[in-house]
């Protein structure tokens, strides 16, 4: 394990892709996604993951200088066609553009079209929240799970991500796959040698497997079951479907550099001054927090917490302490270095 400071994984990160092309405001972007991912405790969608996008910008399924382009502009909707971009950059011109569309029409919704992955999806939905209003994303992803009932995969987990504003607390931010975990902790697994439960997939034979590589040839297993699956569906229908976007099978992930991502994106802001006064909605949230945290602890537990409160803790003591990084990603990250003559930080050293 490598321990490193935020700030300079932060830097050699965005170094790298400029090394790739990215201009350098675009660069300093996906990198801060990237490192919030990991100061959240999300390593799945941390740095890990920057070799993925860095290899679909050299095969050219990525764009390295993203030219999203307005193809409707309607009010409080648009639709954005994003020209095989860099991912993190037009989700958060989709969510700056519709927060600004909420300020003018109490809503604002941005229906993106022909993007790539973006990592964290509370990292854009947290941008909303922090200008006062509450933040919707969903996007599609390649396929991971079966039909309920079935065992070859073709929908996508589909992620979706809610976040308001909390008053004194960090904001309120919910971000999850549809999947009863995120693939790319999957990954995580394979990438530290460690296995993973047996309730996370089935192999490619349709058996339960807690080996992260046969997990990862077969299916991983929906949420609540029948109702993940349903759900799924329905955010594909959000983000793939009225977008314009490749659907289901069309969808190709971050990790396979040679194809089109095709993913597609539902942004919305709604602006909470537009329903009544600001701050009477977030003493309303408070009040909520409270409550939810005075709950008598079942057996085992130790704290309650609400949604977001985990990762914001994590940052504050991620920021303090320090990242720790497992061998493998130093390694593939080194990699990537090596091959554009990017120094290395000296904590890689």
């Amino acid at each position: 394990m490598t321990r490193i400071a935020a700030e300079a994984l932060a830097d050699f990160t965005a170094a790298l892709y400029r090394a790739a092309g990215l201009p350098q405001e675009d660069a300093a972007l996906v990198a801060d996604t990237l490192v919030r991912a990991d100061l959240w405790g999300h390593s799945s969608h941390g740095v890990m993951r920057a070799p993925w996008y860095i290899d679909r910008v050299k095969t050219g399924m990525m764009t390295p200088v993203t030219q999203p382009e307005t193809l409707v502009d309607a009010g409080a909707i648009a639709v954005i066609h994003g020209h095989d971009g860099v991912g993190q950059v037009i989700a958060k011109r989709a969510m700056l553009d519709a927060v600004a569309r909420a300020r003018k029409h109490g809503v604002g919704i941005v229906s993106v079209r022909e993007s790539n992955h973006h990592g964290a999806l509370g990292y854009f939905t947290r941008l909303a929240a922090e200008q006062g209003c509450i933040g919707v994303l969903v996007a599609n992803g390649s396929p991971a799970m079966a039909p309920w009932g079935g065992r070859r995969k073709v929908i996508g987990n589909n992620p979706w991500s809610i976040a308001a504003p909390a008053g004194r607390h960090p904001p309120l931010m919910l971000d999850i796959a549809n999947t009863v975990v995120a693939r790319g902790k999957i990954f995580l697994a394979r990438q530290k040698g460690i296995p993973i439960p047996e309730s996370w997939a089935i192999d490619a034979e349709g058996r339960r497997t807690s080996d992260p590589v046969a997990a990862l040839a077969g299916v991983i297993l929906p949420m609540a079951e029948h109702k993940g699956y349903g759900i799924s569906v329905m955010m594909d229908v959000l983000a793939g479907a009225l977008s314009g976007s490749g659907m289901m099978t069309e969808v190709n992930g971050p990790y396979q550099s040679e194809k089109r991502s095709r993913s597609g994106h539902f942004v919305m802001a709604l602006d909470i001054a537009a329903f009544g006064p600001r701050d009477i909605f977030e003493t309303r949230i408070e009040r909520m927090i409270a409550e939810i945290k005075s709950v008598p602890l079942a057996e085992g537990a130790t704290e309650i917490f609400y949604p977001g409160e985990i990762e914001a803790r994590n940052e504050a003591r991620h920021r303090a302490e320090g990242l720790v990084l497992p061998e493998q990603t130093r390694l593939d990250l080194v990699a990537v270095a090596q091959g554009f003559g990017v120094p290395l930080p000296a904590a890689f050293t």
